[in-house]
C-alpha cells in the first residue's frame, strides 16, 4: 500500500475542530488509536510487534536481533498540528516494507520499524520523551511526575493506557538491537522548495532548549486596584516574550520563541497571581544556547523586581547539537543518486540516538515551507517517492 494511501486511512484521526489541524499527543484517545492502527497494519504484513519498557513500539520483519537497521518516526503532534509531522515517517515505513517485498527482497540483516512515543512534548512537555528514556537522556523518576495541563501525570497517563510507568527508564536491550536508524521527515521548512528537489538527506540538527519562566505575584481586582499599588506577572512575562525577539534578532542563525503562556487564574477582569510561560531557544554551537537564554533571564529578573514579583527558571529540555553519522549519509546519498544534505533547526528522535548509533534523516518536500500548523503540507507525489527513496536506502543497509 502506499504512503499516501496509508496516510488517508488515518486522515480524520485527532483532527482538532478549535485549532485547525490536528492534536494527537501521548496516550490520548486519538494517540491511542493511531498506536492500534500500526500494530494492526505491522499485524497484516506479519511482523513481530512489541512495546518496549519506555512506550515505544517495535515492529520486526524477522527475528529481532541486535545491530538491525531500524526506521520509523512517531505518531503524535504539537496542538493543532499538520497532517505530516511523525505519521508520514510511519507510514512511509509500512509503504517501504511493501515495496521491497514487492520487488522479492528478503533482508539479509534484521530490519525493524519503531515509532516513539510523545516525540513533540505536546502533552507532557519534553520533546523527544520516548527516545531520551529509551537512550537514559531522561531521568524516568522525573518523567513520571511529568504533568499535562489538566494535572495528570505521564505515569497516570500510562498506566491507564495499560504500561507499566515503574518500568520506565534506559533501555540498553533495546538500544543494542539498533545497528543504525534511519528517519523519514517532512520538512519543516523551505529548503527542498529552493533546492526544487523531492527529498533530502539531514546532515546536522541544531541545539535545542526548552525553559520554564515561573512568575509570581498577587492577584488582586482589575478595577478597583490602583497601577501604584499592582504586583502584575504579566508585566515581566511580557518583558520575556520580547526580550526573546530581541536576543534573537541579535545572534547568528538564533530563533527563541514563547508559544505559551498560562495565567492564573486567568480571568478577563483579574489581575493574575502567577504566569507560567514556556521558551524554545535555539542557537547552532557550543554554549550559544546558553548564553542566549542567560540574556534573557537577566531581563526577567529584572522586569521581575521593578513590579515587585518573583521568578524561578527552569530548563526542562536541552540538547546538543547533533551532527548525524557522515558514512551513513554518504551511503544514503550514494543510493539515491546525490541528493541535497539539509541543516534543521527541528528536533527528532534520529537526533536523540545519534548520540548512540549511526543515525540519519531523510526529509521530503514541503511546498507551503510551514510546518507544527495546519498548513503543512506534501503532495502525493513526493510522498510515495519519499517512501521509495525509503526503501532503496533500507535495501542497501539491510540486503
Amino acid at each position: 500500500m502506499s504512503a499516501d494511501r496509508l496516510l488517508r486511512e488515518i486522515a480524520d484521526v485527532g483532527r482538532d475542530a478549535g485549532r485547525g489541524g490536528y492534536s494527537r499527543h501521548a496516550f490520548d484517545d486519538a494517540e491511542l488509536t493511531l498506536r492500534q492502527w500500526f500494530i494492526e497494519q505491522a499485524g497484516m504484513r506479519g511482523l513481530a510487534v512489541r512495546t518496549d519498557r519506555n512506550g515505544n513500539i517495535w515492529a520486526w520483519w524477522g527475528r529481532p536481533q541486535r545491530g538491525a537497521v531500524v526506521t520509523g518516526s512517531h505518531l503524535d503532534s504539537v496542538p493543532g498540528g499538520g497532517a505530516f509531522d511523525g505519521p508520514l515517517g510511519v507510514a512511509s515505513a509500512i509503504a517501504a516494507v511493501d515495496i521491497l517485498r514487492a520487488k522479492g527482497f528478503s533482508p539479509t540483516k534484521p530490519l525493524a520499524l519503531l515509532v516513539f512515543a510523545e516525540e513533540e512534548g505536546g502533552r507532557f512537555g519534553v520533546p523527544c520523551l520516548g527516545s531520551r528514556l529509551l537512550t537514559g537522556a531522561l531521568d524516568a523518576d522525573r518523567a513520571r511526575g511529568l504533568r499535562d495541563t489538566e494535572g495528570i501525570t505521564l505515569a497516570e497517563a500510562a498506566a491507564k493506557a495499560g504500561h507499566d510507568p515503574e518500568r520506565f527508564g534506559a533501555d540498553p536491550e533495546s538500544l543494542s538491537m539498533i545497528g543504525c536508524f534511519i528517519e523519514l521527515h517532512v520538512e519543516q521548512g523551505r529548503g527542498l522548495i529552493d533546492m526544487d528537489s523531492p527529498v533530502a538527506t539531514g546532515s546536522s540538527i541544531i541545539a535545542h532548549g526548552r525553559y520554564r519562566f515561573s512568575f509570581s505575584g498577587q492577584g488582586n481586582h482589575a478595577g478597583a486596584t490602583l497601577i501604584a499599588d499592582r504586583h502584575d506577572p504579566m508585566l515581566p512575562a511580557a518583558a520575556v516574550i520580547a526580550a526573546a525577539r530581541r536576543a534573537a534578532a541579535a545572534a547568528r542563525d538564533a530563533r527563541a520563541t514563547v508559544g505559551r503562556l498560562v495565567p492564573v487564574p486567568g480571568g478577563t477582569n483579574v489581575i493574575a497571581s502567577t504566569v507560567d510561560l514556556w521558551l524554545d531557544a535555539r542557537v547552532p554551537g557550543a554554549g550559544r544556547t546558553a548564553a542566549l537564554v542567560d540574556d534573557i533571564a537577566e531581563v526577567a529578573r529584572i522586569a521581575a523586581a521593578e513590579e515587585g514579583c518573583r521568578v524561578t527558571i527552569t530548563e526542562e529540555s536541552y540538547s546538543d547539537d547533533v551532527v548525524f553519522d557522515e558514512p551513513l549519509r554518504r551511503r544514503m546519498d550514494r543510493v539515491l543518486g546525490g541528493v541535497p544534505a539539509l541543516p534543521t533547526g527541528a528536533g527528532h528522535d534520529a537526533g536523540i540516538l545519534a548520540a548512540h548509533v549511526p543515525a540519519g534523516m531523510l526529509y521530503v518536500r514541503n511546498p507551503t515551507g510551514i510546518s507544527h500548523a495546519p498548513e503543512e503540507h506534501a503532495e502525493p507525489i513526493d510522498v510515495d517517492f519519499g517512501a521509495v527513496s525509503l526503501a532503496h536506502v533500507l535495501e542497501e543497509l539491510a540486503g
